[in-house]
């Protein structure tokens, strides 16, 4: 009997193919980027999209789910680092370059009514939450920094930078490190707000 196994893997890759495809796709033309220019980007027939994703609004999720997945994961794995404060770093530091590769902040609001969106997005705010209890239990922030505080700040460094004309492709490095030093505790001035009690999954950036 013939393994399934190659088939799964290639349905698998032309999955992948295709959500790279589809970020490209909405990354230049936006949200009125068509099916067919999508396939034609990713090589295959517009039956192989609608195949994997029967609707264009399962695509928009798709890749939303995608790019959350991949932080998530990220932040779990952080979670198990032996220097608290350098893993909150470095999650920060992915966050960054996750969006600077390929801004589609502009798909957070196709994915706000997706069930699974706002069940995976949650997922990613408790894993942020968790890494800041620990920097804060090290001491690595000041102890007055919320989860919620970071899960505002992560989407900043490319958002500021978005404002600056023929902007360097690192310059959003400059402003994560002062975002940073704004964390640490040394030299700390007290917060004039109290920060917010909770974020919603369905409105708030990724």
């Amino acid at each position: 009997m013939t393994s399934t196994r190659p088939l799964r893997a290639d349905a698998s890759r032309n999955r992948q193919s295709l959500l790279a495809a589809a970020a490209d796709e909405f990354a230049e033309r936006g949200l009125n980027a068509s099916v067919a220019d999508i396939a034609r980007r990713a090589g295959v027939g517009k039956g192989t999209v609608f195949r994997h994703f029967p609707t264009k609004d399962d695509l928009l999720a798709a890749i939303v789910l995608d790019r959350i997945d991949a932080l998530n994961a990220v932040g779990e794995r952080l979670l198990d680092a032996a220097d608290p404060g350098a893993a909150l770093s470095e999650f920060l530091t992915v966050a960054a370059e996750q969006r600077q590769q390929r801004d589609l902040s502009f798909l957070q609001e196709a994915g706000e009514l997706n069930a699974e969106v706002t069940r995976v997005r949650a997922q990613l705010f408790q894993t942020v939450h968790r890494l800041v209890d620990r920097a804060r239990e090290h001491g690595a922030v000041r102890a007055d920094i919320t989860g919620a505080d970071v899960i505002l700040l992560m989407c900043a460094p490319n958002y500021v930078t978005s404002y600056v004309p023929d902007a360097s492709p690192d310059l959003w490095q400059r402003y994560l490190a002062i975002i940073f030093d704004g964390l640490r505790p040394e030299g700390a001035h007290p917060l004039p707000h109290p920060p917010p009690m909770s974020l919603d999954a369905t409105h708030t950036p990724d």
